[in-house]
């Protein structure tokens, strides 16, 4: 906790500031996520207020509404909260009991449908097959998350995963909280088998008694030495409780009709989510979740565009529909919606160039572009990016599943020819150990904030890409398309 509020407090003595070409682009993203929006949740009057904001900015640069009413178009969503207040979690061992702090030491996958209570023996299951005689009935797995993953064996009541400390994005603790938001007009999903997770910063707890530690079994992993199974000599006892209700959350829907009789009942739709965590559990003093870069600052790019054009008078052939989107960290709700509630035809949506993932901490050289072999829009941008010195590259690490993280998936779900882009650097460079910090240190957390080191050259260099992309998208004679042999072709 020290050096969290260390770190909170060199980024106030050393907060970036804008240059000249980003100076009106700051502004906007200081006021979707200065402390008084706490974080704009979906569904509190923060959000609201500041998709209001949104909305009002749209109207000053011309914008024409979009939305159901007006520029707004509302979500509702279904949520039930975790209350860790009310709810208890403790080893018991020998007789006595050692309290877990939740959301600090211990948390699980929410879920709407949670049991009230669990008690039962924890068992470690190590690599291979489980050893002849093993019964896992009635038992919790305890497991390394990324190193001995596996099912819910047959009559274990749960699975508890130590985090991997060495996933490239790295596991949050504390936790910001635990909620579980659905669509209103969706079911409930059915209740699943407990999962639990585990902060390996407290790990050793576990282990106590065993006749192993977690720091050995960790070290053995990260060799690729075999991992033995082992009853652990605690039970572990959950009690649950959450809250329930019923809440609404706006998109924000503008439209900047084209210019061309023949292309302007087209759109070229630009997305980000506004929404961002919320409170949460505090890092120090610390528990507004502001959300800068993930995701005010590309809301705010979607305003500076629309200045932008304006201010030079600039029309594009097609029309340029801005869908800024709610519930985007709650499972991608928002643009979800859209997608079955479209205020424009779906078959005139030729593209969605969708803003989220980025981070401007790094001189822009690379762009990783998600989808960007799908469709004709790789080609195009790059050939956009070749102009401004910036390489355009695949995914170099589809495993983290990029690609379906964020609201561009769910136009592609319908169809719609999208991307989505990330910057990129070399392997073992510096551009790789900031990006890597950011994720480990800020991302998800109360650090992404105003206060954060940010290099103003980067950010504008893409803003820059991201309206020169979007122009050409929608001047271009031909709409794009999928290539041949696309999985998402048949979606059309």
């Amino acid at each position: 906790m020290r050096y969290i509020s260390c770190l909170c407090l060199c980024g106030a003595l050393f907060a970036t500031e804008p240059n000249a070409a980003t100076k009106n682009w700051w502004v906007h993203t200081t006021a979707l996520s200065n402390d008084s929006m706490k974080g704009r949740e979906a569904g509190t009057e923060e959000y609201q207020r500041a998709a209001r904001y949104v909305a009002t900015q749209f109207e000053k640069a011309g914008l024409k509404p979009a939305g159901e009413k007006g520029y707004f178009q509302g979500v509702p969503l279904h949520q039930v909260r975790f209350d860790p207040g009310v709810s208890t979690a403790e080893l018991i061992r020998a007789g006595s009991a050692t309290k877990l702090k939740w959301l600090q030491q211990i948390a699980f996958r929410m879920q709407e449908q949670l049991p009230g209570g669990l008690e039962a023996p924890l068992v470690f299951a190590g690599t291979g097959e489980a050893p002849v005689g093993f019964q896992a009935t009635g038992k919790i797995i305890v497991q390394l998350t990324g190193h001995t993953s596996r099912a819910v064996p047959g009559g274990a009541v749960a699975m508890l995963g130590i985090d991997n400390p060495d996933a490239a994005e790295t596991p949050r603790w504390p936790v910001q909280y635990l909620v579980s938001m659905r669509l209103a007009e969706n079911k409930a999903a059915a209740p699943s088998a407990m999962a639990f997770r585990f902060n390996p910063a407290e790990a050793e707890v576990l282990f106590a008694g065993s006749g192993h530690t977690y720091k050995e079994l960790l070290e053995a992993a990260r060799a690729d030495r075999p991992l033995p199974w082992f009853e652990l000599p605690s039970r572990l006892k959950v009690s649950l409780a959450t809250k329930a209700s019923d809440v609404s959350s706006d998109n924000v829907l503008a439209v900047l009709p084209g210019s061309d009789p023949a292309l302007s009942n087209e759109y070229v739709a630009i997305s980000a989510h506004l929404d961002g965590y919320g409170l949460g559990e505090a890092w120090g003093k610390d528990n507004i979740y502001n959300g800068s870069f993930d995701d005010a600052a590309y809301v705010a790019t979607l305003i500076d565009f629309a200045e932008k054009l304006k201010a030079a008078g600039r029309v594009t052939r097609r029309s340029i529909l801005f869908v800024v989107v709610t519930a985007e960290e709650k499972g991608m709700l928002g643009s979800s919606y859209y997608a079955r509630h479209l205020t424009v035809p779906k078959d005139h949506i030729v593209a969605n160039v969708n803003l989220d993932q980025l981070r401007p901490i790094f001189p822009l050289k690379t762009l990783t572009m998600l989808a960007l072999n799908e469709s004709t829009l790789g080609e195009t941008a790059r050939r956009v990016a070749g102009t401004m010195g910036i390489q355009i590259r695949a995914d170099l690490e589809p495993a983290r599943n990029l690609l379906r993280r964020s609201d561009h998936w769910n136009f592609m779900q319908i169809g719609v020819p999208a991307a989505g882009f990330i910057f990129g650097y070399e392997k073992g460079t510096p551009d790789e150990a900031a990006y890597r910090e950011w994720y480990a240190k800020r991302y998800h957390s109360p650090l992404d904030d105003l206060n954060q080191p940010w290099l103003p050259e980067a950010a504008d260099k893409f803003n820059m890409f991201f309206g020169a992309l979007v122009e050409d998208i929608a001047n271009a004679q031909e709409k794009p398309k999928w290539l041949p042999g696309s999985s998402f072709t048949g979606k059309q």
